[in-house]
């Protein structure tokens, strides 16, 4: 098992524990708008660490939004199995190719 899916395993575990103890538990327990900020905001310290710190800094930031991105999909009952299976499906297909197939 790898690093993402024990995380994604550990995150649905602790969806329904104690807020008081569990940052996974309290972020659902305000709901999925919190949690979309809460992304939202790591995503953004991301970018500017990227622009701006360090490489220690960005790969904390990093690790921070992929863990966010994680309770989201969580939340929204969407697992990792299915964005992997959605990777894996435009495996090898031009990005501009991909990007042109989506109906906007």
């Amino acid at each position: 098992m790898d690093t993402l899916t024990r995380l994604a395993a550990t995150i649905a575990a602790r969806r329904d524990a104690d807020p008081a103890t569990s940052w996974v538990a309290r972020l659902h327990a305000r709901g999925v708008p919190v949690i979309a900020k809460k992304l939202g905001e790591e995503a953004v310290e991301t970018v500017i660490a990227a622009l701006t710190g360090t490489r220690e800094e960005l790969i904390g930031e990093a690790a921070d939004t992929l863990f966010h991105l994680l309770v989201l999909l969580d939340a929204k009952g969407v697992t990792l199995d299915e964005v992997t299976a959605e990777i894996d499906r435009r495996e090898g297909v031009s990005g501009i190719a991909e990007k042109a197939s989506r109906s906007e």
